[in-house]
């Protein structure tokens, strides 16, 4: 395996690992190495949150396992996010978030927020547990492009399709582009309500995101 991926599995397993010490090493590692700082959070840092989540959906880890790779997660950051390079060219699109009312998980949410500011959009975070007639409203106070909810409990996936009625009802759905993603969220799901758009982890939903802005 080339340097540069044993680095990124590396720093991928100590966030799976639960070990702070080691994803701060593994984190400087990357940037001395070269290694691109966004690659560093959404291959490693960010795809380690991901197989932690895996785990725990296969109830091998539990929430105090989950939020040791969270603790792990945000140390790595701490040290990659001072070296990301941001783009900054153009208008910036305005994208809501938020995870709806119901669920309190929002590391997915968290990463989806920073690859985003990295690409160079105006994240307007909602935060955790949002009710659906918030990110109606904050949509529109803030004329926003996009509108992103997550969620990674199936118990509160009424909330999101509850959006959508909304927006219908005051006849602005077409005012905004909606993503939708989380753990029990689907391809299908997504397609079923309506979505624009639907993303399995926060590298993906920064392309999903780019791509439909080519649909200008």
């Amino acid at each position: 395996m080339p340097p540069k991926e044993q680095l990124l599995k590396e720093l991928s397993d100590a966030v799976v690992g639960m070990d702070e010490d080691r994803t701060v090493a593994t984190s400087q590692a990357v940037l001395e190495n070269g290694i691109d700082a966004y690659e560093g959070i959404s291959q490693g840092l960010a795809d380690g949150m991901d197989r932690a989540g895996q785990l725990f959906e296969q109830e091998e880890y539990f929430i105090p396992e989950l939020l040791m790779c969270s603790d792990a997660m945000y140390a790595g950051l701490d040290v990659l996010r001072p070296h990301l390079k941001t783009v900054a060219d153009g208008e910036k699109r305005r994208f809501v978030i938020g995870v709806i009312e119901g669920d309190t998980h929002d590391i997915g949410k968290n990463l989806v927020k920073i690859m985003l500011e990295t690409a160079g959009f105006e994240v307007i975070d909602l935060g955790r547990d949002v009710p659906a007639q918030e990110f109606v409203d904050r949509a529109k106070s803030v004329g926003a492009d996009f509108i992103g909810i997550s969620t990674l409990m199936t118990t509160t996936m009424d909330g999101i399709r509850e959006v959508f009625s909304l927006l219908e009802r005051e006849q602005i759905r077409d005012q905004f582009r909606i993503m939708v993603g989380g753990g029990p969220i689907s391809q299908g799901f997504a397609d079923r309500i309506g979505a624009d758009g639907y993303a399995v982890n926060a590298a993906e939903a920064v392309r999903v995101a780019r791509k439909l802005l080519g649909s200008d």
